[in-house]
């Protein structure tokens, strides 16, 4: 087997300030006389770990979406995730007995074994409420986040998936385009991630499904399917939307350097 390498890390500080900070803390706008906080209209606009998108996105820039050389809609740019939080994910998860009995326990101990506490990276389709930014040519497209330690996801056009590659935390994507929808299959995980903050937890039969549509210049929209035989016991669908940022790079932001509140953890 193959070792399916990564060489990044997430963003794990947020889940672990998010036990013992006030959620509306993070960023406020100048708008409601907050010093601290940015314009939401003006240069790298921020977005709250609660993700309120009226105090904390930018406004999207209008127009048609752009094409791509090959025709294709370009899903290029950096974009930014609000108006739904962060463990959201379209209702509750159609688990099975013993999977919504370990999400209990997670809750119950405050989430002090949450691997992205631990800058370990979230998975697939877990969330986090930094700048994500996708680079497209006509072979591969790259997702690159900023909220883990050059942490990526690559979608390959066109391709059968590795069978020789050993479970990792992102999974091994392909895609393929359907008309104007770029659909990307993600299958190869490990169990160690969760699905989202709640705690909830899948097996490596763990099959994601995203289809990502840009509908307009500043809008991104993506459904999202999830399939586990070992842990669901039907599929579950649920949709995301993000909005494009004009004025954002995504910055160096490293987990390990400043994960304080981790010895914090201690749940119950």
């Amino acid at each position: 087997m193959k070792p399916r390498i990564f060489s990044s890390l997430a963003a794990g500080f947020f889940a672990a300030i998010l036990l013992v900070t006030p959620l509306r803390t993070v960023a406020q706008s100048a708008a409601k006389g907050n010093s601290k906080g940015k314009n939401p209209d003006g240069p790298g606009g921020v977005i709250a770990v609660n993700g309120v998108r009226d105090e904390n996105l930018p406004t999207p820039p209008a127009g048609s979406a752009p094409r791509a050389a090959n025709g294709k809609p370009s899903l290029s740019g950096v974009w930014l995730s609000g108006n739904y939080n962060f463990a959201n994910m379209g209702g509750a998860l159609p688990l099975q007995p013993w999977a919504q009995k370990l999400m209990e326990e997670r809750q119950a101990t405050q989430s002090r074994d949450d691997p992205e506490a631990k800058c370990l990276p979230a998975g697939v389709p877990r969330i986090t409420p930094y700048p994500f930014k996708i680079v497209q040519t006509p072979e591969v497209i790259v997702m690159l986040f900023e909220g883990n330690v050059h942490s990526f996801r690559q979608f390959f056009i066109d391709r059968a998936h590795d069978k020789d590659l050993d479970p990792s935390w992102m999974g091994e994507s392909t895609a393929t385009w359907q008309s104007d929808t770029l659909v990307v299959d993600t299958v190869n995980f490990n169990d160690k991630t969760w699905l989202n903050g709640r705690g909830a937890p899948h097996s490596e039969k763990l099959h994601v499904t995203e289809r990502y549509s840009r509908p307009d210049l500043g809008h991104l929209d993506v459904e999202i399917t999830m399939e586990d035989p070992g842990a669901f016991t039907k599929p579950h669908t649920f949709k995301r939307t993000h909005v494009l940022s004009a004025t954002w790079e995504i910055h160096e932001y490293v987990c390990n350097e400043f994960n304080v509140d981790v010895d914090r953890l201690v749940g119950k």
